[in-house]
């Protein structure tokens, strides 16, 4: 078969044969139909990911579409950090995976399930998210952060608050639901329209989202208010420096999403719903496609900011 193969850590993968899958028991061999490029996938091929094994040769790939020995187009997990699913087959275990419903178009779940899998799964299983919460989306313009502003409203969230980079695509975001939208380089305006927030959804972190968590806890009238703030993406910066007077004084309480701290399980329990909000429409997913064999250049051609997500189709 071929597959897209990282020989180097930091360079795009190419197209090239490579070794069938040997599946274990639990698993079955799977037809790939898509499968996405998310910033996730580029942790993964550049060794970045800190569930990286280190291993080379690897086969990117976190997630996708395919055909299942059943005749079933499942939307699948990878678990091997080395075999992923942007290859002609690859070996999935069918608990991590489901059908998709008649109609759905495999590019829009393959391109959107990682993405709104990382809001659905932090308001699911971080925090008590309750119906009629405000939200406020750090990083809204991005893939995730729009995917974000939409599961918020699905969810039950009564108001939400939408803050980003980009003047335009942040316009954009009142037709998803954002009910306000603020710049983000603008924290004082930010903490402002949100102050009344139950939950922060963040993928930013690094100095802008400590620059809004001083403003918000200022801007609240009830300091002592709970605070839910999710850490979930550092497109901003790995570190940010959070003044203990934030926590000491208010409500504030911050925790990470992700793999690592929501385990295997608990995202696979959520995937029926995803899919589903997914294929009917109620999160819109915007996706381009790209054939597998030009992995390459939709690598470099791509760099994960786009709130377009590449898929790679077979």
């Amino acid at each position: 078969m071929h597959a897209a193969v990282v020989t180097t850590f930091g360079t795009a993968p190419t197209w090239q044969s490579f070794e069938d899958p040997t599946p274990t028991d639990e698993e079955v061999v799977v037809d790939v139909v898509a499968a996405g490029l998310h910033p996730r996938v580029r942790s993964q091929a550049d060794g970045s990911h800190y569930t990286s094994e280190g291993a080379l040769p690897l086969v990117p790939g976190v997630d996708g579409v395919g055909r299942f020995p059943d005749g079933t187009l499942r939307y699948f997990a990878v678990a091997s950090d080395t075999r992923g699913s942007m290859a002609e087959r690859v070996a999935v275990d069918p608990r991590a995976s489901v059908v998709l419903p008649d109609g759905a178009d495999p590019i829009a779940v393959a391109a959107g399930a990682n993405p709104v899998m990382s809001s659905w799964v932090a308001l699911r299983r971080r925090i008590a998210f309750q119906p009629g919460s405000r939200v406020l989306v750090l990083g809204a313009t991005g893939a995730s952060g729009r995917a974000a502003v939409q599961v918020a409203k699905h969810l039950g969230a009564a108001h939400v608050v939408a803050s980003g980079r980009d003047p335009r695509k942040l316009t954009a975001l009142t037709d998803l639901g954002a009910d306000v939208v603020v710049p983000l380089d603008d924290p004082s305006s930010v903490g402002a329209a949100a102050a009344g927030a139950d939950v922060v959804i963040d993928y930013v972190w690094g100095q802008p989202a400590a620059d809004v968590m001083a403003a918000l806890v200022t801007a609240r009238p009830d300091r002592g208010r709970r605070l839910d703030w999710i850490a979930i993406g550092s497109t901003a910066g790995q570190e940010a420096r959070i003044p203990s007077a934030a926590l000491r004084a208010s409500g504030l309480t911050i925790v990470g999403s992700g793999q690592g701290s929501v385990g295997r399980a608990a995202f696979v329990a959520e995937l029926p719903g995803i899919v589903a909000a997914i294929a009917d429409g109620t999160v819109r997913i915007d996706a381009t496609a790209v054939p597998m064999a030009d992995v390459e250049a939709a690598w470099a051609g791509h760099d994960g900011t786009a709130t377009s997500r590449v898929v790679l189709g077979v």
